[in-house]
């Protein structure tokens, strides 16, 4: 069993090589508080030091929302002058961070509103799959915020900079199918055949090589940052561990005689 959050406001859950981080303030559309987030990163830890799970997957507690955003409700009292506004988004970006550098694969299974932050967190995800009806938005315009200049950047990797421009210019919502046509999600479903896909995209990788998934992530992640800062040699060391791996010679073995192979990660 996994270790308890320290919030009721989030959940951990683990189903086989499947580690499910739910986040469980449906009353309130899943609003993420300060108290959320800092139990994001205990619950990956969790997750990522036990080596039966996988895959983790993110969603939000019940059908109205992924994640609406930040909890406004705390605003007056945690996010009301600069230096609060700093320590609120110190944690909520460290918390967005763990999510992205995570290396196991996580999935975000978004239905209903997934707005400001909600997206955020999306995109910390490898993969994102929706709900046909999930509403998407960045609302900063409309509130005042400013967004910073690591945020803006990983929607402009994935969606381009018109896009952005539009998301952040509009502040409007956009619809699952235009999520899709920006490329922000991998895929929209009905809501009946959301979970069926997503559990099965999980099963996929979780039958395959995890010391590869965790190489290639681990790649996409250096590409994706300026060139300065990538560290080439991680990724050869990675690289390096698969063919050094039992899972390696598994691989080849299962494959001459014809059979679904074993992985185990080392």
């Amino acid at each position: 069993m996994p270790k308890e959050p320290l919030t009721k406001k989030m959940i951990a859950e683990k189903d086989g090589s499947i580690g499910r981080l739910v986040f469980n303030n449906p009353e309130r559309r899943n609003a993420v508080s300060l108290e959320m987030w800092q139990a994001v990163p205990q619950i990956l830890d969790d997750f990522e030091a036990d080596p039966e799970i996988r895959v983790i997957l993110l969603r939000g507690a019940g059908e109205k929302a992924f994640i609406s955003g930040a909890d406004i409700s705390e605003f007056e009292e945690k996010r009301a002058c600069v230096e609060a506004v700093e320590a609120y988004n110190r944690i909520s970006e460290s918390a967005r961070s763990r999510i992205e550098e995570c290396p196991k694969p996580t999935i975000a299974m978004i239905r209903g509103y997934c707005m400001g932050g909600g997206v955020g967190t999306a995109l910390a995800c490898d993969l994102r799959f929706a709900a046909e009806g999930s509403r998407f938005g960045i609302p900063a315009a409309k509130l005042g915020l400013g967004y910073g200049y690591d945020g803006i950047k990983k929607l402009v990797d994935l969606v381009g900079p018109a896009y952005t421009r539009e998301i952040f210019y509009t502040a409007r919502q956009f619809s699952a199918e235009e999520a899709l046509r920006m490329g922000l999600v991998n895929a929209v479903l009905s809501a009946e055949a959301l979970e069926a896909r997503v559990g099965e995209v999980c099963r996929m990788i979780a039958e395959n090589a995890p010391l590869t998934i965790r190489a290639a992530k681990a790649a996409v992640h250096e590409a994706l940052r300026d060139e300065s800062r990538r560290d080439l040699a991680f990724c050869r060391r990675l690289v390096e561990e698969c063919f050094e791996s039992e899972d390696y010679v598994e691989g080849r073995t299962a494959f001459m005689a014809k059979r679904k192979p074993l992985f185990k990660g080392r």
